[in-house]
């Protein structure tokens, strides 16, 4: 029956009609027709009418009730987490301070990031401050996992459970990682892939004498503590902090769990309701890098600095200037072997077009501070010149030195790897990206990263193109 039909309808013909329409009927009726059937639907139906008012004057009585709606300052909030941190942990630096606050920020909404960094505090040597800083850490986040010494299937169910997504807090990571690790493959594969939302992790499950494949998910926010250094492949995903042991002159509280846990998550509640409020429109934010912070370095930090645009006040500096300076820092770290002797190559061409292979190991071997005299008890030699050279596309060939003639390398064919791989020389370059005159106020003014992606100047040609800097040009 129509709504028209309905309508005009007497009693028992109308309440034999509604009863018998579906509710994707009853929705499809013009809105004027649909609520005054149902009113007179309800008066004819004592008991649904009845049921109808109950739940109408239940809800009158929440809404009045109910608390007024309080905004939460996202600044004010981060710097309350800022100050209790500090009350407990002995941070090497402020920048790492700042970062620590924005990482526990950031895993209150992992469902909006495109990746995730760790945070790792690692240390030298013991008593450092590292497990502390995950204890407190632990009290902050939303579903804390300590995992310490579990099983990859516990952490692939935890991962992957319909409650949300947990935060895995791994102390004693060097048992891992460190080199009496043994057996730990598949732990290690979690925490490797899991970076990146939508990652999976292949496993075959037995369901009675079936054998079936399932993709379970690796993706969630992970701090490691540990001693000693991690994988290239974790540690360029991760935030690294540097914990030092604690001075005499740096004062900091006992940190008690039955007395001070309560307090952080008080702290963790309020954040986690500033982080449903603001999830909208962090969605939408595409924060502006700091100058020299870029490619997996801005995967890293995107999350971090776009939380502390939305917080307002000063930290969106204050995360530009943190992002700056622990960037610079890890890039300051020992390099690899084959990034040295690129290094040390440079330096000893100076202005030189070409050099002997045997001119070179010389050299090599007379430098300070450098390890080319002692390779595990080894001096460097041609053959292993050859081998660290041959993964950055550089062959030796014949040269011709004044009127000798001999098997070396050029300049020409090291440059390209110079340009690659290392930080250019004082005054030669500038930045792909410069923030100088840069419209957002929280990026003018940030120190950049001089040593991290500086593009260097061909000093032939000043950057103009020449058959030297130009291979399309040769």
């Amino acid at each position: 029956m129509g709504a028209d039909e309905l309508l005009s309808a007497d009693d028992t013909t109308f309440q034999a009609a509604w009863r018998q329409m579906t509710v994707d009927e009853r929705n499809a009726l013009p809105d004027y027709a649909r609520t005054r059937l149902f009113d007179r639907y309800c008066r004819l139906t004592p008991w649904v009418g009845d049921t109808v008012r109950r739940l109408e004057r239940a809800a009158r009585r929440r809404r009045s009730s109910a608390e007024p709606e309080v905004r939460i300052d996202g600044a004010a909030l981060l710097e309350a987490i800022y100050d209790f941190l500090g009350r407990f942990v002995a941070y090497p630096s402020t920048a790492a301070r700042v970062a620590h606050t924005l990482w526990i920020a950031h895993t209150h909404l992992m469902d909006i990031w495109e990746s995730t960094p760790r945070i790792a505090f690692l240390s030298p040597e013991p008593a450092s401050g590292k497990t502390r800083a995950i204890e407190i850490t632990e009290s902050l986040v939303p579903r804390p996992i300590e995992a310490i010494n579990v099983t990859p299937a516990y952490l692939f169910r935890k991962v992957s459970d319909p409650k949300g997504t947990p935060t895995i807090l791994y102390d004693e990571i060097d048992t891992l990682f460190g080199p009496r690790a043994k057996g730990n493959e598949e732990v290690r594969a979690i925490l490797n892939a899991g970076h990146r939302r939508g990652a999976t992790a292949g496993r075959c499950v037995v369901k009675g004498k079936l054998i079936e494949t399932e993709d379970l998910p690796a993706y969630c926010a992970v701090a490691l503590a540990g001693l000693g250094n991690l994988p290239d492949t974790i540690l360029s995903r991760s935030i690294k902090v540097d914990m030092q042991r604690r001075s005499p002159s740096e004062g900091i509280e006992p940190y008690r769990r039955r007395e001070h846990a309560p307090k952080g998550n008080v702290l963790r509640d309020q954040l986690a309701a500033w982080a449903a409020s603001v999830r909208t429109k962090l969605a939408d934010t595409r924060p502006t890098m700091p100058d020299g912070v870029c490619d997996r370095d801005a995967d890293i930090w995107e999350p971090l600095v776009a939380v502390a645009d939305v917080a307002g006040g000063d930290w969106p500096a204050r995360a530009r200037h943190s992002a700056v300076t622990l960037v610079t820092l890890a890039k300051a770290a020992t390099p690899s072997l084959g990034i040295r002797l690129l290094a040390s190559l440079r330096l000893i061409f100076g202005e030189r077009e070409a050099i002997a292979t045997n001119d070179i190991l010389e050299k090599l071997k007379a430098l300070e501070d450098e390890p080319w005299g002692d390779l595990k008890g080894r001096a460097i030699d041609g053959r292993r010149l050859g081998n660290f050279l041959r993964r950055y596309h550089v062959t030796s060939k014949t040269v011709r030195i004044g009127t000798r003639v001999a098997r070396g390398y050029t300049r020409e064919d090291l440059y390209d790897p110079w340009l690659r791989y290392l930080p250019n020389p004082i005054g030669e370059g500038s930045n792909q990206s410069s923030s100088k005159g840069s419209s957002d106020p929280a990026v003018a003014g940030v120190t950049t990263v001089t040593s991290v992606t500086d593009a260097a100047r061909c000093p032939r040609c000043a950057g103009e193109g020449c058959r030297w800097c130009d291979p399309r040009l040769r």
